[in-house]
């Protein structure tokens, strides 16, 4: 498949995208927002919802640059995926995941095992710069 089909067969059926303050107060609109987002979509709202609370929470704590925001980006792609981003100001400081740290009793980073537990994919990209992108995908199912 070339290139452009790719890109064609993975172009959002919908799309959402908002910059929030890197705080707590920011995290938790994230997930407010996501799940009006979600509800007016006609899709369930869990487990989305948790990535996304994770996701900005990590962005809120681990990602937070003063004077500077993190932006949730949720998308429907094609067949019935949602992909949640969240971009920090943070680009050079990327997640471990918890199960191949050669510390698992520390006391950070259980919240990407939920990201995990729930998310079919996730990963994290670099950009846009200076950003890093965390993002997670679940696969939707028949009819939803």
């Amino acid at each position: 498949m070339s290139d452009v089909n790719q890109r064609t067969a993975r172009s959002p059926l919908h799309h959402f995208s908002v910059p929030l303050s890197a705080t707590r107060r920011g995290a938790r609109l994230a997930r407010l927002l996501a799940a009006e987002q979600l509800h007016d979509w006609g899709l369930p709202l869990d487990p989305a919802r948790h990535v996304v609370a994770e996701l900005a929470a990590n962005a809120a704590l681990h990602g937070r640059v003063p004077g500077r925001s993190f932006r949730l980006t949720l998308s429907v792609l094609a067949p019935r995926t949602l992909r949640v981003e969240v971009a920090d100001a943070r680009g050079e400081r990327w997640p471990t995941r918890v199960r191949d740290s050669a510390d698992r009793r520390s006391e950070s980073g259980y919240g990407l095992l939920i990201v995990e537990e729930f998310a079919d994919r996730w990963g994290v990209r670099s950009g846009p710069v200076p950003c890093k992108t965390v993002w997670a995908e679940l696969d939707l199912g028949p009819g939803r």
